[in-house]
């Protein structure tokens, strides 16, 4: 795992880098695991545009991954390959159980060809391994980890993600997220051990404006440039300020700063400190 970087024979790869791709052990992907993906380019089932800037980008298939890690307990399976997964920044590992089941699971550090994984409460604390909150000691690192008992892995899923087992506590768990936030879990919600691979994507460098092209992102044009009827900041001559109170949205909503998260919300109550304080 490591970064390449480019001779500046162009303008648009003279900062540009790349993965070596040095862990992928296998180009193919495994056919029964895959489902077609289709572009919706933001737009929601009745056709309108909900997501902005996004559209394009190359073809792709959707690789199942295993987030609940609940089919097989008991059952150890060996690592077989190691595959890029464009749908994520992480890459996935292709595992095979002794009773011929394959499964995508997310690829955790330390996890090569070989070595073997097992979910179930008795399963051992190692990198890769699957079990409930309750089995994991305390200052474990994890991955992968459920919001609700049996829905799959909802939180700490990108390249480089892991969370931090604080306390143990009335029936729940206490977790240090990523982001800073520190949350309650079910201690009978699974996790995986370890944290995700891919550490080095954080340090890639984009390098040109084809390549987000090419990951389905469109471009993002700033207000104060449109006219007056595209956008509130538009209009003036050359390089005027905003001239309303604060910068707003395409539709007149406030932004930067301004909350949109819905109060009252039932997971308040498990959220003990914020990422923003």
């Amino acid at each position: 795992m490591g970064i390449q970087s480019f001779r500046p024979t162009s303008p648009g790869i003279r900062q540009m880098t790349r993965h070596t791709f040095d862990e992928i052990t296998k180009v193919q992907p495994e056919k029964s695991l895959l489902e077609r993906l289709t572009k919706k380019a933001g737009r929601n089932v009745y056709g309108r545009v909900t997501v902005r800037h996004q559209g394009g980008g190359a073809k792709r298939m959707y690789r199942v991954i295993d987030f609940k890690r609940n089919e097989f307990d008991g059952i150890p399976a060996k690592v077989v390959a190691i595959e890029y997964d464009p749908n994520r920044t992480c890459r996935i590992a292709l595992i095979q159980f002794t009773n011929g089941a394959k499964r995508y699971i997310l690829h955790p550090v330390g996890i090569s060809v070989g070595d073997s994984v097992i979910t179930g409460p008795t399963a051992d604390i190692k990198p890769g391994n699957a079990l409930p909150l309750e089995n994991i000691p305390v200052g474990t690192l994890v991955h992968n980890v459920e919001l609700k008992p049996g829905h799959g892995g909802q939180m700490v899923r990108s390249a480089g993600a892991s969370a931090q087992i604080m306390a143990k506590e009335g029936g729940f768990a206490l977790l240090r997220l990523p982001s800073g936030e520190q949350r309650k879990v079910h201690l009978t919600c699974r996790a995986t051990v370890g944290q995700v691979g891919n550490l080095e994507h954080e340090n890639i460098v984009i390098g040109k404006a084809g390549r987000k092209r090419h990951m389905g992102i469109r471009p993002t044009v700033r207000g104060s440039v449109m006219n007056p009827v595209d956008h509130p900041h538009g209009g003036g001559e050359g390089r005027s300020p905003i001239g309303r109170p604060g910068p707003v949205t395409p539709w007149g909503k406030p932004t930067l700063g301004y909350k949109t998260r819905k109060p009252k919300k039932k997971s308040d109550r498990l959220i003990v400190s914020r990422r923003k304080k």
